[in-house]
């Protein structure tokens, strides 16, 4: 089989497996009565972001190959997510909170170490067969949120119904699907043993041998931290993790708040209320076609323009939320996915390569490790626990379903409101120059 074929592959069945639960469990803890611990799930992510792809990173590159230490990650965050739906399956409606939480936090501290291990292993490999990585990645990581989108898909119109598996394509209000239950916690596990089995078919990463002694404080890549003594720097990691704190807040909350309309009557039956997840899978392509935009807009506009169009699209994204409904509405909706392309896709990568650029290549990856920590392990921690308390103030502290959608929408105002108050201040505060010709020709 071809190399980028079989790395195609490696990519799908990566965000695949995440697919099947990030956007959906929110609406499951919902349903059990745990919709007030919503933002300790998602937390936990940013919480084991900080400190776990540090620690496999140090193990891939001295004990275990990459590529054999990708499957083990797997297979263990699939025996724990298999535990959590087996649970959940038993407990019904009485879910206690600390034995899925545990359950959970467990899978994705396996879980999230595997996206940079996945990227190690296929530039690798890419490598050890004569492939530029800088032209040969970015289509083989396409293929990554084309499987995250499939499985948000399959969960959203699958359901177990009379016994049997069966899909629901048209809005069926009382359809068990996926979305709504433990199931989408199976369908993540069995996602992630097919690729467990599948890493023994990948060709080895022959691990670096190295016999210098390297202290635990530069294996951690925490020597990059030095570069918040430069001013320009500190600021900008400081406004990565503002901007952090946004990043998980659709994931945990768009599916239970969009799923609330089909307590109104007036939008019970909206093909929308029903397939929140198919609805907001908008947002992944969104964000496979904005990636192909970057090139354009970062040489046109600069690193910092393009940072704030980022920053002003969570903006959009948040206020449409708060604006629209799943009826007459539901272009607002469907416009808050197409802005989420832009708002994640283009401070990431423009982030990223303004870190690249104004850093020491002795420390430039140590360097993209912080702004990783600084935006999904810091700031989305914040972001979530926040958010989480935001939410649980307007939301579910109310019995009313029109009481709780009212809450919604100040919850969503308040958080396109923050955003635009960081957009206001990156603006003023953070100075970059743009200089076209030092880009030169910018790849995704």
């Amino acid at each position: 089989m071809n190399i980028k074929l079989r790395l195609i592959i490696l990519s799908f069945f990566q965000f695949a497996v995440w697919g099947a639960y990030l956007t959906s469990m929110g609406n499951y803890l919902g349903s059990v009565g745990l919709g007030p611990k919503i933002g300790l799930f998602y937390a936990m992510q940013g919480i084991v972001s900080i400190f776990m792809p540090a620690i496999m990173g140090i193990i891939a590159d001295r004990w275990i190959a990459a590529q054999r230490l990708l499957g083990y990650c797997h297979f263990m965050a699939a025996v724990f997510l298999f535990s959590a739906g087996f649970y959940g399956m038993n407990a019904g409606s009485q879910v206690k909170f600390s034995t899925l939480f545990t359950l959970y936090s467990l899978s994705v501290a396996f879980y999230m170490p595997t996206i940079a291990l996945s990227n190690s292993a296929a530039y690798i490999i890419l490598l050890k067969n004569n492939y530029d990585t800088i032209k040969a990645f970015p289509p083989i990581r396409t293929f990554g949120t084309i499987g995250f989108i499939c499985a948000m898909l399959f969960v959203n119109f699958a359901g177990i119904s009379e016994e049997s598996l069966h899909f629901n394509f048209f809005g069926k209000a009382e359809f068990p699907s996926f979305q709504n239950n433990y199931m989408q916690f199976f369908v993540s596990a069995i996602l992630g043993i097919i690729l467990f089995i599948y890493t023994f078919t990948l060709p080895k990463c022959e691990i670096k041998k190295n016999n210098q002694k390297i202290s635990i404080f530069d294996a951690l890549g925490l020597k990059a931290f030095s570069l918040f003594k430069d001013r320009k720097m500190a600021i900008f990691f400081i406004f990565s993790m503002l901007l952090g704190v946004s990043l998980q807040i659709t994931n945990g909350y768009a599916n239970p708040f969009i799923t609330t309309f089909k307590d109104i009557p007036d939008f019970s039956k909206t093909w929308g209320a029903s397939n929140a997840n198919a609805m907001i899978s908008l947002s992944q392509v969104s964000e496979t076609l904005c990636i192909l935009l970057i090139p354009f807009f970062l040489k046109r506009f600069g690193i910092k323009n393009v940072m704030l169009m980022s920053m002003f699209a969570w903006v959009l994204r948040f206020g449409l939320f708060g604006l629209g409904n799943p009826g007459s509405g539901v272009w607002m909706f469907i416009l808050s996915m197409i802005v989420y392309g832009i708002a994640f896709d283009f401070f990431n990568v423009s982030g990223s390569l303004f870190v690249d650029k104004e850093t020491d290549k002795s420390i430039s990856s140590s360097a993209q490790g912080v702004f990783m920590m600084m935006t999904n392990g810091f700031g989305a921690t914040i972001g979530m626990l926040v958010a989480g308390q935001i939410v649980n103030h307007y939301v579910f502290s109310q019995t009313e379903h029109m009481a709780q959608l009212e809450g919604w929408k100040t919850a969503w105002f308040i958080f396109a409101a923050y955003a635009l108050i960081v957009t206001i201040l990156f603006a003023i505060i953070f100075k970059y120059k743009h200089n076209p010709k030092e880009l030169g020709e910018v790849s995704h």
